[in-house]
């Protein structure tokens, strides 16, 4: 039994390591060269969107709705591609598909 609370308190506490880990994680990812930009954490909350003034003058609102979408995806996949690398030795070699 005491065994059983020591691993719990381990789990916790890996727990928490990750939590902080995914939290302070940022990527940036950019889409038409440079047109758009986001910035995501590891909790995959988007923290910033910048667009180049230029892309708004044209008017084509499509374009700029996919390179939107171009770049959060790309971020989303950095952010996993990081936590892979970051948090794959916090979990101990287990395998888990679907964490990231």
């Amino acid at each position: 039994m005491h065994n059983m609370q020591q691993m719990m308190g381990q789990v916790k506490k890996m727990q928490k390591e990750m939590k902080e880990q995914m939290e302070s994680l940022r990527v940036e990812a950019s889409s038409g060269g440079g047109i758009v930009t986001v910035s995501m954490n590891g909790t995959k909350h988007l923290l910033s969107v910048k667009i180049d003034p230029e892309a708004v003058k044209g008017g084509d609102v499509e374009m700029l709705e996919d390179l939107l979408q171009a770049a959060v995806n790309e971020a989303v996949r950095k952010a996993d591609q990081a936590l892979a690398e970051k948090l794959g030795g916090l979990a101990g070699g287990m395998n888990l598909p679907g964490m990231f």
